[in-house]
């Protein structure tokens, strides 16, 4: 008796068990509908976000959060840089690089790499190379030793293991300085490493910055590469670091060098985001016919409600309440539902699988071979409003028809 009449009538419809099978069987899969999706949606989203994470964290295992590019002046110069860029904001990390396009051979194979110059006691700074390590230790790149750590893949490739040589050929000029004469150096594999990414387990090579210089001529390495506290804030925080070496320092974050991937992350999460909506549409499309059937079978107590003294915006009011109430609680147990899932995908998934007996990625196949899931508040909060805008618009026509409907029109075959 203290509610609003509008509300009390609403909720009285939406609870009755007056409506025939049918009107009460659209009612539950519109319900479960809404639920359904709405749980999915999270699910899916958190475990596209898990992977994104992973996938983001195997791309800078060994490629910093930035690097600043060096002229020849100060590149000579790097560890007066390095010292200058000690006490940056949020620099966890600084170590000079020199990356050369070689091709690597050891009869019969050959293969083209990235032969990376790195220091091994500050490259742990920027990268987790160190604990790749499937053979051989990264210390062991001592300069002038000439050894070279490869990449799982590249060392397939090439058909080597621990202690074998292999040539490293790289372009260079002639005495006229016009012709191009192929520089060789002889290597021995010191260490294999994997990171479970192809882009890096296929194609580098890493050797002491000392011998990368020797091989290339180089005075100095080609820049130095920054790892900072907080890997989303990196690009803003490098060129305040940057800053501090004066101007003219080119610099390059992680976002710009693996851009296409997680652009087409982002597309990927966006295309799936809207196909799965599409179910909610379907539950709000029987919301819409629930609520149509319910006001061709409520007509007569539309009209003595009307009768009574009910403005047509209270019957508007009627029925949008029911329509909402079903959206709502479909939508508040999605969400329980889905966020209940995403934090447990970890027991969820072995669950299944070995229930069953299979396997969803299998590890012989795949280089991530579990599941991840990372839930995303933000990702709660549009689904949740989403699902709530979607049923609330699905209530607006059946209760218009239900303001519309005549009293006189309705009682005359009473």
């Amino acid at each position: 008796m203290f509610q609003p009449l509008p509300l009390f009538v609403g909720l009285r419809y939406s609870w009755a068990r007056e409506h025939s099978f049918f009107v009460s069987f659209i009612t539950w899969v519109s319900f479960l509908g809404v639920a359904v999706g709405v749980a999915a949606l999270i699910t899916i989203l958190s475990v596209m976000n898990g992977f994104e994470s992973e996938l983001r964290t195997r791309l800078l295992s060994l490629s910093a959060h930035a690097t600043l590019k060096l002229d020849a002046g100060a590149a000579q110069q790097w560890r007066r840089s390095i010292a200058e860029l000690n006490g940056a904001a949020g620099l966890r990390g600084a170590a000079p690089f020199l990356d050369i396009d070689a091709m690597l051979s050891h009869a019969p194979s050959m293969s083209g790499a990235i032969v990376r110059g790195i220091d091994p006691q500050l490259e742990s700074g920027v990268s987790t190379i160190a604990d790749s390590m499937r053979e051989g230790k990264l210390s062991d790149l001592t300069a002038g030793s000439n050894r070279v750590v490869l990449g799982r893949m590249l060392a397939y490739q090439l058909e080597v293991g621990m202690g074998d040589g292999i040539t490293v050929m790289i372009p260079g000029r002639g005495g006229n300085g016009r012709d191009i004469v192929p520089r060789l150096q002889q290597f021995e594999v010191a260490g294999i490493f994997e990171v479970g990414l192809q882009e890096h387990d296929s194609v580098l090579a890493l050797v002491n910055l000392q011998d990368a210089q020797n091989l290339r001529g180089a005075a100095g390495p080609g820049g130095i590469r920054l790892k900072f506290d907080d890997v989303l804030n990196a690009p803003a925080l490098a060129r305040k670091a940057a800053a501090r070496l004066g101007a003219g320092i080119e610099v390059r974050d992680w976002t710009q060098e693996n851009a296409a991937y997680f652009r087409a992350i982002r597309i990927e999460k966006s295309m799936m985001g809207i196909i799965l909506l599409l179910i909610v549409a379907v539950a709000v499309f029987n919301i819409v016919a629930t609520l149509v059937m319910v006001v061709t079978d409520k007509r007569t107590d539309i009209a003595i409600l009307r009768t009574l003294g009910l403005s047509p915006r209270g019957v508007l009011g009627i029925f949008m309440t029911q329509g909402v109430l079903i959206g709502w609680i479909g939508t508040a147990l999605g969400v329980l539902a889905g966020v209940a899932i995403a934090l447990n995908v970890d027991v969820i998934v072995p669950f299944l699988e070995s229930t069953f007996g299979f396997h969803i990625m299998d590890p012989d196949v795949y280089y991530i071979a579990g599941i991840p899931s990372e839930l995303h508040a933000r990702d709660v909060a549009w689904i949740s409003a989403a699902a709530l805008i979607l049923t609330f618009l699905a209530t607006i026509y059946p209760s218009l028809r239900a303001a519309r409907t005549a009293p006189a029109e309705s009682l005359r075959y009473e």
